[in-house]
């Protein structure tokens, strides 16, 4: 194996209190059936958003290499036109021909719409240009032309687009600036929903609130509520094609590695925000293992089909000792050649007996996953 292994796998056990972190159509926390018992679960929609729009990634990559998931690029580039100076209806007319340079617009029938008819992942660099263009426009008060609307780019420094993707459709018979599929990216990482390693149930919270401005002899209650609810330790995977990123990146090495960093950084220490309010359901992660390798990646998933019994044990603890009998058992059947990283603020130590194993902080280990891409 060469020294830049190309895969990066994070396992990760997080334990979680009472809580709705992702929610259903009804309102209820997300489940999964898993080895004929039902789990708790929080979708990889949830958790990739709940990562990159965090505070830990803000901060570590800036503005300059982040880019916006949005239908409403169009109403970004009137406003400016309309701060600038621009008349409004005719800043309005010029933002429907820039948010087409995105997609169809959600409106084109009626000709009464700004936006694209589905969210669009735009890289910081097409922001950019979308933004110059805007103020140029203002500055010329003429209509873009079609070179000035090619703002789609191949080559971008975004790295959340690098990590997570996006897929721009052809239109048949529209123009060229509406054929997109060449500015598709390919997601570097993919992201598994995250479930409990033992069977889970929901309960019901009812709640009720009182009115501050009841008269003293009204004791009945203001509002009356139900919300669904659930805890659990929840077992999260996660691979990253480090390849892969840095050729979604233009080859810089260095920022793929302050974005794997930085993605690692908020799998361990970021929550979903689903009902934060109601609940605190704040929680870091009590166990990591990150594999460096060449190898095709593989969850560990299958360490709980059987649910982990509720008893007296330490749930984290045996989720971590099933791990390390799973771990050695595949290692002794496809020969792992990589190499392992591990956290662990459990009282299960892990250890293989055939692969040795780095132990760490978690700084350690957010280093570890970068190593020597730079």
């Amino acid at each position: 194996m060469n020294n830049a292994a190309r895969f990066l796998q994070i396992h990760l056990l997080t334990a979680y209190g009472p809580a709705n972190l992702n929610r259903d159509d009804l309102g209820q926390p997300k489940t999964a059936v898993l080895g004929n018992a039902q789990r708790l679960r929080i979708s990889s929609q949830s958790l990739k958003r709940s990562w990159r729009t965090s505070e830990v990634f803000q901060t570590a990559l800036g503005d300059k290499h982040l880019g916006l998931r949005s239908k409403r690029i169009g109403e970004r580039a009137e406003k400016i036109m309309v701060d600038a100076g621009v008349e409004k209806k005719k800043a309005f007319e010029w933002s429907k021909l820039i948010a087409q340079a995105f997609g169809k617009l959600k409106d084109e029938d009626k000709k009464i719409g700004n936006q694209v008819e589905t969210l669009v992942f735009a890289s910081a660099d097409e922001l950019q240009a979308v933004d110059a263009l805007a103020l140029t426009l203002a500055q010329s008060q003429t209509e873009p032309t079609s070179e000035q609307l090619k703002l789609l780019r191949k080559s971008n420094s975004s790295a959340d687009l690098a990590l997570f993707g996006r897929m721009l459709t052809a239109e048949k018979g529209k123009a060229e600036t509406n054929d997109r599929p060449q500015f598709n990216v390919e997601a570097a990482a993919q992201v598994a929903h995250a479930v409990t390693v033992h069977r889970a149930t929901i309960e019901d919270d009812y709640f009720s609130a009182v009115d501050d401005l009841n008269p003293s002899e009204d004791t009945g209650a203001g509002h009356i509520g139900e919300l669904g609810f659930g805890s659990g330790v929840f077992y999260l995977y996660a691979c990253v094609d480090r390849n892969l990123l840095v050729e979604n990146l233009g080859g810089d090495k260095a920022l793929a590695a302050k974005t794997l960093r930085a993605l690692v950084e908020c799998m361990c220490t970021v929550a979903p925000t689903g009902k934060q309010n109601s609940f605190a359901s704040r929680a870091r992660a009590s166990f990591g293992l990150a594999e460096l390798s060449d190898d095709q990646p593989r969850q560990l998933i299958a360490a709980f089909l059987k649910p982990v019994a509720d008893d007296d044990q330490d749930t984290i603890a045996v989720a971590v000792a099933r791990m390390v009998q799973l771990v050695e058992r595949l290692d002794a059947v496809y020969d792992f050649d990589g190499r392992r990283f591990v956290f662990n603020a459990s009282e299960q130590p892990f250890e293989t007996k055939a692969n040795p194993v780095e132990h760490g902080s978690v700084k350690a280990f957010c280093q570890f996953v970068a190593s020597d891409l730079e």
